[in-house]
């Protein structure tokens, strides 16, 4: 019997909010990330050398950096459906503002406030899980959720090499355009999470009685533990705790590699032959699709066998080993699908690595802690793009910079490997 309440409320929960979150965060990305398809246009236009777009590209989250742990405090005190709804529209009005810049001022300062106004999505989000999903249920729930990054680029990559080809509209250049088109429906979602999210399983009106009975004995009898185990943690703990820390280390690496990767994926298709803008939005695809079904499978296999630590190990020498041999030249089919093996083995990481601060924060502590955790990884979206510029800038190609980005994530991997056990379970 209780299986059978599991099992119905889990299905509940997944198409209720997992999707709906899936869906904020594919337009999240495709207007964090359609900057990379903007560059293809916009940098000739703008004058803008690869220093600056890798600067303008990176410096979004230094706002991301400000207002993450604020914005999560917020969200916790104050409801998901509040705050997530104020993210969403605000972050699409300045979205579509990137229409407008007129130079490296004007695109910097764009750039950090839409990571200003986006700060708190992601670990509001995991925050926001963890009311709803057991911890047996976690790993497989955030591999799903986080398929949306490599979702967004699945469907952002043609839509933006599309949208960019009609030039002149409305007197806009295509780029223009496209940051227009593709913030309208970010406020919309925003709206839409008004009306349609709840904060707490108590108030979800499509559970039924014994749905709501049964999760709020599994989430108090987790909660239970992890305070025996631990002690009732507070803000102070969850910011301080080494656990955290070593975590928030990964994060970094980890994300540095990540974003790496996605603001360049464009320029660097691209540059394996003489391609269209919708041909590289094409070949962009498949990376991500072939990211979406490992995340899916690792998450399921992490939450089968109980392991994080090899999980995250394993696949972060699998990433870095497809970068590496991505940066190798005179083959452009091997580095195309080396990258493929990439971007597999990153993004398979995700799922797996939020599921393991949620395996042991609870409460405020959680709040502030996924906060730090993902605030101190996005410097690493700054530091992995601005690098790839640079060292682009200075060598005239993508191999050092592709095997900067191995460096990074391969890093990712020996931090994985010398968690220790308990801090998983």
């Amino acid at each position: 019997m209780t299986d059978d309440i599991s099992a119905r409320t889990l299905r509940k929960i997944e198409r209720r909010l997992i999707y709906f979150c899936m869906l904020l965060f594919i337009l999240n990305y495709v207007d964090r990330l359609n900057v990379g398809f903007a560059a293809l246009q916009m940098n000739k236009d703008l004058g803008f050398g690869p220093t600056v777009y890798g600067i303008g590209a990176g410096i979004f989250f230094f706002g991301y950096f400000v207002f993450e742990i604020p914005s999560n405090l917020i969200l916790e005190r104050v409801g998901a459906r509040v705050w997530l709804a104020r993210i969403a529209i605000t972050w699409g009005i300045i979205s579509a503002a990137m229409a407008f810049v007129q130079g490296a001022t004007s695109f910097y300062v764009v750039r950090f406030l839409l990571g200003f106004a986006e700060a708190g999505l992601l670990p509001g989000i995991m925050l926001y899980f963890s009311y709803w999903f057991p911890m047996r249920e976690r790993a497989k729930a955030l591999a799903l959720f986080m398929t949306a990054t490599a979702i967004s680029n699945i469907v952002g990559a043609p839509l933006s090499s599309w949208l960019i080809g009609f030039d002149g509209i409305f007197g806009l250049r295509g780029w223009q355009l496209m940051f227009v088109i593709e913030g309208i429906p970010s406020v919309l979602i925003g709206i839409a999470a008004l009306f349609y999210l709840v904060d707490r399983p108590e108030q979800a009106a499509w559970l039924a009685d014994d749905e709501k009975a049964w999760l709020q004995r599994e989430l108090a009898a987790e909660t239970a533990a992890k305070e025996q185990a631990s002690g009732r943690m507070t803000l102070r703990m969850g910011l301080t705790n080494p656990r955290v820390l070593l975590i928030t280390l990964l994060c970094f690496f980890l994300v540095s590699g990540n974003f790496g990767v996605v603001f360049w994926m464009p320029q660097i298709i691209k540059a394996l032959g003489d391609l269209s803008i919708m041909q590289v939005g094409a070949l962009t695809m498949i990376p991500y699709a072939a990211a979406v079904v490992a995340m899916v499978w690792w998450g399921r296999r992490s939450d089968r066998t109980g392991d994080r630590k090899w999980h995250l190990a394993i696949a972060a020498v699998v990433g870095a080993a497809g970068l590496a041999v991505s940066a190798l030249p005179g083959n452009p089919v091997l580095s195309f699908v080396a990258l493929c093996v990439a971007a597999a083995g990153i993004w398979s990481m995700f799922g797996v690595f939020w599921a393991v601060p949620a395996d042991f924060l609870s409460g405020t502590a959680a709040a502030g802690g996924f906060a730090l955790i993902n605030s101190f990884g996005t410097l690493g979206g700054f530091l992995g793009p601005f690098l790839v510029g640079f060292v682009r800038q200075h060598t005239g190609s993508f191999t050092g910079s592709l095997l900067v980005l191995a460096g990074f994530t391969l890093m990712a991997a020996v931090i994985s490997a010398m968690l220790p056990p308990k801090l998983v379970r």
